[in-house]
């Protein structure tokens, strides 16, 4: 391909809902809008809860104030321009803004999938050895852990970028979706991209599949120390301890497998977006309700910090 070519297109043109009305384009934008300001406000209240209220520093709620950190980033990297092109109508997006959102977008998410595993090990620790669980879960260690989380996960998909601006685009540039996803940018690529469509499935693929491994692992042992529990009640404490982190497993590895471990060729850019608007939009907003309605030490801090702020306010 020769260099007038690759240098051809310059910006992309987002199609992900063109075809819809555009009043309802409108509407959906304000809907999505709230979702966005209320996952926000709701993983924002379980970060702030976690640092003023010492019944919540602990080592679990350490790791899901980091998780919901996380889900506040990854949200933001699509939805933002989502609302602008329901919004505005303004579509185009620069390719070195595209690649950093596909980027992000993948970086987050294996960032996501690492910590679940070091979540998922916490949940060992505390079950299946509780009475180490201080000696071993230590600050330092925990820190360690979150760190090594998101180093993993932004640098496992750096080839991404190598990969990105090795493609040539040279004809269309209207993107049948509402981000930079890795599927369409290879659809619209006038490259032989053969090779990128195996590299991009097998490295998601060992991501995705090799942390679920690691958490089942984890849970399986989590599984035989609770049924060797002589108690009742120490039973339903311990499945009620891992309920929260086995639905956010459930949403975050069920919708990622169906749609990035099959061979990406084959996935409609239709089914592309409705899972990437589960991955993206809708599960960052259930997991503050995830991780808060279910839970009554988070409920209780919760109420008393609104019950502070209240006589501050109004003494």
């Amino acid at each position: 391909m020769g260099p007038e070519n690759e240098t051809a297109v310059t910006e992309f043109i987002l199609e992900g809902f063109s075809g819809l009305d555009q009043r309802l384009q409108l509407f959906l934008s304000l809907v999505f809008l709230l979702i966005y300001l209320t996952t926000v406000m709701g993983n924002a209240t379980i970060i702030f809860l976690v640092c003023v209220d010492h019944r919540l520093q602990t080592p679990m709620y350490f790791f899901i104030s980091n998780l919901a950190f996380l889900e506040i980033w990854f949200t933001s990297s699509t939805s933002i321009k989502l609302f602008v092109i329901l919004g505005s109508g303004r579509r185009t997006i620069s390719l070195s803004s595209c690649f950093a959102q596909s980027y992000f977008y993948f970086a987050l998410g294996c960032t996501e999938f690492v910590l679940l595993v070091v979540m998922s090990f916490d949940r060992y620790v505390a079950i299946c050895q509780p009475l180490r669980y201080a000696a071993i879960m230590k600050p330092q260690l925990c820190i360690y852990l979150v760190v090594a989380s998101w180093v993993t996960g932004f640098t496992l998909p750096s080839y991404r970028l190598v990969l990105l601006y090795k493609l040539t685009f040279c004809d269309s540039n209207r993107i049948h979706h509402f981000f930079c996803d890795n599927s369409p940018l290879f659809k619209l690529s006038c490259s032989d991209t053969s090779l990128l469509w195996k590299i991009d499935s097998v490295f998601l693929s060992l991501i995705m599949l090799g942390s679920l491994c690691l958490t089942l692992a984890f849970y399986i042992c989590i599984l035989f120390c609770i049924l060797h529990l002589p108690a009742a009640s120490g039973k339903k404490k311990a499945f009620a301890t891992c309920s929260s982190h086995l639905t956010t497993l459930a949403i975050a590895y069920g919708s990622c497998i169906a749609l990035y471990t099959c061979p990406s060729e084959a996935v409609s850019l239709d089914t592309n977006r409705i899972v990437a608007l589960l991955n993206t939009v809708l599960y960052p907003f259930l997991n503050p309700f995830i991780y808060s309605l279910r839970n009554k030490t988070v409920i209780l801090a919760l109420k008393e910090a609104i019950a502070r702020a209240t006589v501050q306010l109004f003494p």
